[in-house]
């Protein structure tokens, strides 16, 4: 049995700064090379490699330490699975400087006090969200994101695909593009040739 102290620290955007939570983590004595981190993924998306790390590096008798639950999970049937998870592999999980037992009633119910809290919390950030959105849209303040090629860079893509002579990755070098926005910029020009035939 080990008895290390795993960090794991998360932002939901890649605007946000990860400088605080490794703060903390740093502070409870926690080295940096044992800190696993997400940047732009939210909690409710349970494709969070950094988080699938940590819990491949935590073994028995380890502690996974995390500043905030809602670091961990945004809603509470994700949390309570981390936490089983981790209770039978016989891994403590610390959320900032209270270790969660699962076997203490207490602190089971805390800790799902606290997992309601984070998912209410978000639910509540992607209602606002929605509601800014749709006030922005009625302004016509929101018109999705803007291409990366203009108008006449589009057609001339298309113009030179239509030769034969280049390539997909051909002209996602020479537009400085990836490959899925040349297909993208393709299938819009398609999609516009139709539109006028009919």
């Amino acid at each position: 049995m080990t008895n290390t102290m795993i960090g794991y620290a998360r932002c939901s955007t890649d605007k946000q700064d990860l400088a605080a939570q490794k703060g903390i983590l740093a502070g409870m004595g926690i080295a940096p090379d044992r800190i696993y981190t997400d940047h732009g993924y939210t909690g409710s998306n349970r494709m969070r490699p950094g988080l699938d790390q940590a819990l491949a590096a935590v073994r028995a008798g380890d502690t996974l330490v995390v500043p905030k639950l809602d670091r961990l999970a945004r809603s509470v049937p994700d949390a309570r699975a981390i936490a089983d998870a981790l209770a039978e592999r016989g891994v403590k999980l610390q959320l900032g400087s209270s270790v969660h037992d699962p076997i203490d009633p207490m602190g089971k119910m805390f800790f799902n006090i606290l997992a309601t809290f984070a998912e209410f919390e978000a639910d509540l950030i992607r209602m606002r969200t929605r509601e800014g959105m749709a006030v922005a849209r009625a302004r016509g303040k929101l018109r999705g994101k803007k291409p990366k090629l203009s108008d006449r860079q589009q057609r001339e893509l298309r113009r030179m695909y239509d030769t034969g002579d280049y390539s997909v990755s051909d002209l996602a070098e020479l537009f400085s593009i990836s490959r899925p926005t040349v297909y993208r910029t393709l299938g819009r020009q398609a999609g516009e040739s139709t539109a006028r035939a009919a």
